[in-house]
């Protein structure tokens, strides 16, 4: 009686398994430190602008017109390089300038923050992001599903990714610029979809008398879960249905491949 020969097995790991962890951590560079700068640094700066906000409001709204430029300037670099929150930022614009003008200078800082994001990331992930992505089926499918449609479709999701008002700003700028959404529809859709979530906070700020005693009005929380939620929903139907058609269209291939 002969033993077959042990042949090695030819049938591929299943998409999402073919890189652990690690390898995929190793695989993205310095995106991966980047990104867990992104998720905490904006928290713990967040423990100081509160310690320090009354002052630093105090002191924009005493600088007249020069104190926009040197909000919009310190917005720019504070929340561009994730080491600050940007909700707390914009609540300091409404007290230091009102409703009004607060709201047009944070949108010039949340512009200005997202194009050094986008810069940061840009030049860290260089094609690093799209290449991981390419190498699982799934994912790749969900990503162009999203973010590789017509510009007005890249436009919406964009917007949207943007609306919630528990959206992680840096972790979002890293994400879009890691998978190259062109910068035009990145800056537009980040002006359009941050502006709702940029007033309500810029307006809650100009009815203060003290910046040290911030407090949520009631409607925030419900508001922000729902819009969350809506969010959520739109991007998963589109993302079902990236992964349907990816479906169906391996077991075409599989139909149609001659048998041995």
């Amino acid at each position: 009686m002969t033993e077959e020969p042990n042949t090695p097995n030819e049938t591929p790991p299943a998409d999402g398994q073919a890189d652990g962890f690690a390898d995929i951590w190793q695989k993205l560079g310095a995106l991966g430190p980047l990104a867990l700068m992104a998720a905490t640094l904006p928290a713990l700066g967040g423990f100081v602008l509160l310690a320090y906000s009354g002052t630093v409001g105090e002191w924009l709204r005493d600088q007249g017109p020069s104190g926009i430029t040197y909000y919009v300037t310190g917005f720019t670099i504070l929340a561009g390089l994730a080491l600050l929150p940007t909700y707390a930022q914009a609540i300091v614009g409404g007290f230091a300038f009102g409703a009004l003008h607060g709201t047009a200078a944070a949108l010039g800082g949340f512009l200005g923050a997202s194009l050094v994001g986008y810069l940061v990331a840009s030049l860290a992930s260089g094609d690093r992001a799209e290449t991981v992505i390419a190498e699982h089926p799934k994912w790749k499918a969900v990503h162009d599903a999203l973010l590789r449609g017509s510009w007005l479709k890249t436009l919406g999701i964009v917007t949207l990714i943007r609306i919630p008002p528990n959206s992680p700003f840096a972790m979002t700028n890293l994400v879009l610029a890691a998978t190259q959404v062109p910068l035009p529809i990145y800056a537009i859709g980040t002006l359009v979809g941050m502006a709702p979530r940029t007033y309500a906070a810029v307006y809650i700020g100009s009815t203060l008398n003290d910046l040290n005693k911030v407090e949520k009005p009631w409607w925030t929380w419900p508001v922000g879960i729902a819009v969350t939620l809506i969010v959520v929903a739109i991007i998963g139907v589109i993302a079902n249905h990236a992964l349907s058609r990816l479906t169906r269209q391996e077991g075409s291939e599989r139909v149609g491949e001659p048998r041995s």
